[in-house]
């Protein structure tokens, strides 16, 4: 298929969609950098094997898989022209997502009373990675959030319909890459002691 043939609004989507996938890929490789750092830091002898991610951790890891399927449910009733269904299912995601970035915190402040800092003299090399790996993925669920919000403006003045979902397939895949990616994460975390 020659990617140069189509109309100006086909040209656009594949430019859009192809810089998406530009990005999740650079961010993939960003995350394989600190997860392969991470296994060649867990052979120090100073690591610490005994911590355990905070509950919070996986609570949020729920959280935000749910918020994938009401992303999911919401793009489907947007291209069935259910137009109010998808704005609720919108707004739910969204709902998720401020969630999700709580519960983060709620680990973070369950690690500092573990008594388990970033930086500093009670800091662990494992703990900092840990906090480094999460703190990089909020940054990028407030910037998938930043999207979301994009999509939800868009829908509620009517942009959306099935002849037209370009900006909710970007902005859901986006989503649908941090929430696997996190799984991915927590995952990770959770089995390489």
């Amino acid at each position: 298929m020659d990617l140069t043939q189509g109309t100006p609004k086909e040209k656009n989507a594949r430019a859009k969609i192809m810089m998406l996938w530009f990005g999740i890929i650079s961010l993939l490789m960003g995350f394989a950098g600190w997860t392969s750092a991470y296994i060649i830091s867990s052979r120090r002898e100073d690591w610490v094997t005994e911590i355990n991610l905070p509950s919070s951790f996986y609570i949020s890891t729920a959280i935000l898989i749910v918020s994938s399927l009401t992303y999911i449910l919401a793009r489907r009733a947007i291209k069935k022209s259910q137009t109010k269904n998808g704005t609720i299912l919108l707004f739910t995601t969204l709902a998720l997502g401020i969630i999700f970035i709580v519960l983060q915190f709620n680990g973070f402040s369950e690690m500092v009373a573990q008594g388990y800092y970033f930086t500093g003299p009670t800091s662990s090399v494992k703990m900092s990675y840990v906090f480094l790996i999460a703190m990089v993925h909020i940054v990028h669920v407030v910037a998938g959030i930043i999207s979301l919000v994009v999509v939800l403006y868009n829908q509620i003045k009517g942009k959306y319909n099935s002849d037209n979902m370009l900006g909710v397939i970007l902005g859901a895949s986006f989503w649908h890459f941090l929430d696997l990616l996190w799984v991915y994460l927590v995952l990770f975390m959770t089995i390489v002691k």
